[in-house]
């Protein structure tokens, strides 16, 4: 039967409202409501006339019901410049994921779940400190946030909203942690979102809506202990003279210009007064939207492995879509784009492969 969730879903991925589908198919709004409501079993002219506009196959609207992420216990890495078609549009692409590792796990045996739960942890300068402990990081520079997210059993997928005001959002789905990053971002920025996003999953696991200013405010603090131990700043930028040094410095932790002066200023390495000439100097230089020396771009080692692994058994992107029922665009835009290596076809194995991702 005719699946009037999936309608919803669809719609929304495509930042439509009831009223623009209808423009686009042709059909009322006041139909376009009761088909999503389920008061009405679609003709088939009504059902192409969807397909056409949303570009979703016809399969995928006659499919089960699909899980769909709690918009009040997920944490968006900024909610100030976005609109509410951007959030839905996001929340959408974040249900296919859940379809997209619902059919990597039938498949794949994924790292295990290795997170702490710091719930009850206040201070969130040493929630960081106690996760790095649990998982004996040190005071080691993190060398790839995203490898070592999925190494613990983090689920990561990508967003190519196409617009800078969709930073990162994160959620827990039956005991597994989720984390979306934006791809428009830079590198040192996608970084510091996996560091904030991880702060939410443990400190705020238990507590319902993470939009609060002062939840952001801990996962920001959390983020900026985690990349840049104290231990490991004090000794290696005991001062700050200029802000070239600071771009310099900067590529230890991997982490913006903006993200270590604020970081060194919390450390009381710059005073109030050098702080404040800093960030003059970071916005005159225009380092607030373009990161001077940008590192590579961290790619995900589970996707990777997966694609290469389907690659080898002639399973492309597009085979994987369309045993989902959903656009291929929309798996490549979730998978961060990679590229499997070609590697020689071999014979499909009965054993499930194990995904071993080292950090």
């Amino acid at each position: 039967m005719f699946n009037p969730d999936r309608l919803r879903i669809a719609r929304k991925r495509r930042r439509m409202s009831s009223k623009e589908l209808a423009e686009r198919t042709g059909l009322t709004a006041v139909t376009i409501t009761r088909l999503e409501k389920f008061r009405n079993e679609p003709e088939p002219e009504t059902v192409q006339a969807l397909v056409k506009a949303l570009d979703f196959p016809k399969e995928f609207f006659f499919g089960p019901d699909i899980d769909e992420l709690n918009k009040d216990a997920t944490s968006f890495r900024s909610l100030t410049s976005m609109t509410a078609k951007e959030r839905e549009a996001a929340l959408a692409a974040g249900a296919l994921a859940y379809m997209l590792s619902d059919w990597v796990v039938e498949r794949f045996n994924l790292p295990l779940v290795n997170l702490l739960d710091l719930s009850q942890e206040r201070d969130a300068a040493r929630a960081a400190r106690s996760l790095r402990q649990h998982w004996a990081l040190g005071e080691q520079p993190i060398s790839n946030m995203i490898r070592l997210l999925e190494k613990m059993g983090v689920r990561i997928f990508s967003l190519s909203e196409n617009t800078r005001n969709v930073d990162a959002f994160s959620c827990w789905r039956d005991g597994i942690p989720y984390v979306f990053l934006n791809t428009m971002k830079s590198a040192e920025h996608s970084r510091f979102d996996a560091a904030h996003e991880l702060g939410h999953l443990v400190l705020h696991k238990h507590g319902g809506p993470q939009q609060g200013r002062e939840a952001e405010h801990e996962a920001n603090n959390f983020a900026s202990s985690f990349l840049m131990p104290e231990a490991d700043v004090l000794a290696r930028v005991p001062h700050m003279l200029s802000l070239d040094q600071m771009v310099a410095a900067k590529k230890r932790w991997g982490v913006s210009v903006a993200a270590l002066a604020y970081r060194l200023h919390k450390l009381k390495i710059l005073s109030d007064w050098q702080y404040r000439t800093f960030c003059i100097q970071i916005n005159t230089r225009g380092f607030r939207t373009t990161e001077p020396n940008e590192m590579p771009r961290e790619e995900s080692a589970v996707w990777s492995t997966v694609l290469t692994q389907l690659w080898s058994e002639r399973i492309t992107k597009s085979h994987v879509a369309a045993d989902l029922f959903i656009p291929a665009d929309e798996v490549e835009s979730l998978v961060f784009g990679l590229v499997a290596v070609p590697q020689r076809p071999g014979a499909r194995s009965a054993s499930r492969p194990s995904l071993l991702v080292n950090r």
